[in-house]
C-alpha cells in the first residue's frame, strides 16, 4: 500500500512508480491548535491532508490578514512554495487531531511532470483559488461589511436537506472566524447577524445558521457589485 492511497489528487499515478517516490515522503500527525506552518517559513514541502482539518490564514501585499479557508481530508496546500522555493505566504493550523502526507518539492515536480493527467488537476485546482481569491480581494475593496458579510456566509454554505431554498452553515460559525475573514470587529458581525435574524434572512438553530433566503442575499451583492463597477 502506498502512502498516496486514498488521496484523490494522485488518482492515476503509476502504482510502481508511485511506490518509489512515496518512500521519500512521510505522514506525519499534528494535534489539534497545533501549527503547521508560519509566514515566512522556508520549507518547500507540499501537505496532503490525509484526515482531520486545517484553517489557511493569508497575508495580503498589504499586510493585512484574512481567513482563506479551512481545508479537510483530500485537500493539500504549501504547493506554490514547492514551484517557487519563495517564503511562506500562509499561517496553518490544525484546527483538529490530523494526520498530513507531506511530499518534497523535488518529488511533487516529478510526479506534476510525469502524469500529464495529475498536471492538469494542479493546474485547474490552482486556477480555481486564484478566482476565489481574486472575487474576495475585490469584494474587500469595493463592498462594505453587510454586503461582504453575505457573501462569506453564502460561499461557506451549502443546501440545506428537506428545506427548498435554504442554506446553511454548519457547524455554526464563530463571529471572531467572519470578523477574520471579511477583515472586521467581532462586534460589527455581531450587529450584523442580528440584523439579518430580525428581518428574517437568517435563523440560528442548533446545528447551524441557517439563511432563510439566500437568493435574497445573492441579489444584494449582486446589485451592491454592480453599483461599484
Amino acid at each position: 500500500m502506498s502512502l498516496f492511497d486514498g488521496i484523490p489528487f494522485f488518482v492515476g499515478l503509476d502504482p510502481t512508480r508511485g511506490e518509489q517516490l512515496a518512500r521519500q515522503c512521510v505522514r506525519r500527525r499534528y494535534a489539534e491548535h497545533e501549527l503547521v506552518l508560519d509566514f515566512d517559513d522556508p520549507s518547500t514541502d507540499v501537505y496532503f491532508i490525509v484526515s482531520g482539518d486545517v484553517r489557511v490564514l493569508i497575508r495580503t501585499a498589504a499586510g493585512k490578514e484574512m481567513i482563506f479557508g479551512d481545508f479537510g481530508p483530500g485537500k493539500f496546500f504549501g504547493e506554490m512554495a514547492a514551484v517557487d522555493g519563495a517564503k511562506r505566504s500562509a499561517n496553518v493550523t490544525a484546527l483538529t487531531n490530523a494526520e498530513l502526507l507531506l511530499v518534497p518539492p523535488a518529488v511533487f515536480k516529478e510526479i506534476l511532470f510525469g502524469e500529464p493527467e495529475i498536471c492538469e488537476r494542479l493546474l485547474r485546482l490552482l486556477t480555481a483559488r486564484v478566482r476565489e481569491l481574486n472575487t474576495r480581494l475585490f469584494e474587500r475593496s469595493v463592498l462594505d461589511l453587510r454586503h461582504r458579510l453575505y457573501s462569506e456566509l453564502l460561499r461557506m454554505s451549502a443546501p440545506r436537506k428537506g428545506s427548498t431554498g435554504q442554506s446553511i452553515v454548519s457547524p455554526p460559525p464563530f463571529q471572531h472566524d467572519l470578523a477574520a475573514r471579511i477583515g472586521c470587529r467581532r462586534e460589527q458581525v455581531s450587529r450584523e447577524l442580528s440584523a439579518m435574524i430580525d428581518e428574517g434572512l437568517a435563523e440560528k438553530i442548533r446545528g447551524g445558521l441557517v439563511l432563510l433566503r439566500p437568493s435574497v442575499l445573492e441579489k444584494r451583492v449582486q446589485e451592491a457589485l454592480n453599483e461599484a463597477e
